[in-house]
């Protein structure tokens, strides 16, 4: 699943003791294994190798420059879902015939860079948007590769706020009312059809309802070519879950078989859109005990809150917490919290953990995904370093903010 393993008692990150990273580059810190990231983006790129495809890493799962340059190594596209995301995968050196542009605001600015920019397609959300594409294109004289973002009505059975395909969700259009905004859209002089994209949530645990979405999918697209709209590509999202706690997701192999088996003699280029799957546990959060304290209730008080990670206080979601150094038989359950000033600031509530003392360091497993892209300078707070682990080897790949980063921009009567 990922290479940081205890070795003499000790969390190692592939060949280097964790303790070692953290004395050199302090607390809190993202730790990255190379090889894990190598593996798991292999498992689901080489699961779909007989078919014709293109696996367009989630950025927003995490968009560390070496991270993305890394994936664009192995032949990766981009799914993003703004300007500032096609700035990082674009300053990687991903193709832009290989970046697909999710997101249901995407302005009139963020339209004019991708399509100068030559992506390879736009993942339409609304009417409007389709408009306002049609509306820029004219203007540069372009062509806008277009897809609908089609909302088959199908429960992922996942987190309220990371379900995208039900009818009650903000994205895309409603399947039943895409076909005429299709041939809308193939009747605008600046908007070529060229896809159909699904994306019904993230973090599914289950194979289903991935199929029950492609079939819809998938007849929706013969009705298109009734009509004479023919479909290249198919972009089918991602949200192919990991194992936090004690979930089973299917491998990648298993969701590939079967959506390679669903699509049997469609005609289409299938796009792929795999985040926390190739991310998620390839990644840790290195935080230090600062204080204990209890209070009718254990607290054992950190450096990483929840403006490290968001996770557990935005979704009171689980990660595994181990000791860097191999757990005491002492034990405690205990809330491990940060410092921001918030109630709600927690990496995890009544937990068994074991007995700590200031000083010690304490791993947040799985937080390779929706980690530090999700983290925030709040409370004032410099974000924290991001660190690659490659055999031997580590490299600092983000270094840690400043409090002169803080007010970067800022005007005031001593600063501009």
């Amino acid at each position: 699943m990922n290479h940081f393993d205890y070795k003499q008692g000790l969390l190692y990150a592939e060949d280097v003791p964790v303790p070692v990273i953290a004395q050199a580059v302090g607390t809190p810190f993202y730790l990255y294994s190379a090889a894990t990231l190598t593996r798991h983006f292999q498992a689901v790129d080489q699961a779909f190798a007989d078919v014709d495809h293109i696996t367009c890493f989630a950025v927003k799962s995490c968009s560390n420059l070496s991270i993305l340059e890394m994936f664009g190594g192995m032949g990766s596209g981009a799914d993003i879902v703004s300007g500032g995301e096609l700035f990082r995968a674009v300053k990687a050196g991903i193709a832009p015939k290989k970046i697909v542009y999710s997101g249901v605001g995407k302005t009139a600015e963020e339209l004019h860079y991708a399509l100068t920019t030559g992506i390879l397609m736009f993942n339409v959300e609304s009417v409007q948007e389709l408009a306002a594409l049609q509306e820029v294109a004219a203007r540069l004289n372009l062509k806008a590769p277009v897809a609908l973002r089609v909302n088959p009505d199908v429960d992922p059975q996942t987190h309220a706020y990371i379900s995208t395909g039900l009818a009650s969700n903000k994205f895309g259009i409603a399947i039943e009312a895409a076909a005429h905004i299709y041939q809308a859209a193939a009747d605008m002089a600046n908007i070529e059809v060229v896809g159909v994209s699904c994306h019904i949530g993230s973090q599914l645990t289950t194979v289903a309802p991935f199929i029950e979405s492609l079939h819809k999918v998938i007849g929706f697209i013969k009705e298109l070519a009734k009509s004479g709209i023919e479909i290249k590509y198919l972009d089918m999202g991602g949200g192919l879950g990991i194992q936090y706690e004690q979930e089973k997701p299917p491998p990648p192999a298993e969701y590939a078989a079967a959506l390679k088996e669903a699509m049997a003699g469609l005609d289409c280029t299938l796009i792929i859109e795999p985040g926390r799957v190739i991310v998620g546990n390839a990644g840790i959060l290195v935080t230090r005990v600062i204080y204990t304290k209890a209070t009718g209730k254990n607290f054992i008080i950190v450096d990483a809150g929840m403006n490290d990670l968001a996770r557990p206080s935005l979704y009171n979601a689980y990660h595994d917490i181990l000791p860097v150094l191999e757990a005491r038989d002492d034990r405690q359950e205990a809330d491990i919290v940060g410092p921001i000033c918030e109630s709600g600031d927690f990496l995890a509530r009544g937990r068994m953990a074991p007995v700590c003392e200031p000083g010690d360091l304490l791993a947040v497993m799985s937080a390779g995904a929706y980690g530090f892209t999700m983290s925030s300078n709040y409370n004032s707070r410099p974000r924290a370093a991001e660190v690659m682990v490659k055999g031997g080897d580590f490299q600092v790949i983000r270094k840690r903010e400043t409090f002169a980063d803080l007010i970067r921009g800022e005007t005031g009567s001593e600063n501009g």
